[in-house]
């Protein structure tokens, strides 16, 4: 996806999760609203398209009421949004705890096994053994919400380690 319609989808996704869920007036032409659409240098074909994107995506729903369109964020979106968000920004002091995800996701649940790993690898965690990541630094509130809403949580333990021997090779693979 070019980079510009990106920066339209993150922007669309976003305003409607912090509406609520539901974004009002956004989807109405410019020419009746005699200005560009809320969001950046975006052209009207532009919009469109990211929206009937995201809308194929399963990710919003466009309804009508009252004569108005409305941007409805789905759960899929939802959860598109809090994966997102659950990029964890660099904590710049370690508070000396290590931090250790251990799963055993089924089988059937293998899409949402390898998203698990791909947001832990976001949250700078590291491969320790199969189903086993460790970090010096916590995940954050929208991933744990994440994966409550996802119902993954009850197949996780989250531990707060303060002691583990042998541990120099971690404190070089996180530059401690």
């Amino acid at each position: 996806m070019p980079k510009k319609e990106s920066t339209l989808v993150n922007a669309l996704l976003f305003a409607a999760y912090a509406a609520g869920g539901v974004l009002s007036v956004i989807f109405v032409p410019p020419y009746e609203r005699g200005r560009r659409m809320l969001y950046g240098n975006h052209n009207y074909s532009s919009y469109r398209n990211t929206v009937n994107n995201l809308r194929s995506r399963g990710l919003i729903s466009v309804e009508k009421k009252d004569n108005q369109k409305f941007i409805k964020l789905t759960k899929k979106g939802e959860l598109e949004i809090l994966i997102a968000k659950a990029k964890l920004p660099q904590s710049g002091k370690w508070d000396g705890k290590w931090r250790i995800i251990i799963f055993d996701i089924p089988e059937y649940a293998k899409p949402q096994r390898n998203l698990l790993r791909s947001l832990l690898k976001k949250n700078n965690f590291r491969k320790l053994q199969a189903s086993v990541y460790v970090s010096p630094y916590a995940l954050n509130r929208e991933a744990i919400q994440y994966l409550q809403e996802t119902k993954l949580i009850n197949f996780i333990r989250i531990l707060k380690v303060e002691e583990m021997d042998n541990d120099k090779d971690l404190k070089k693979k996180f530059s401690l």
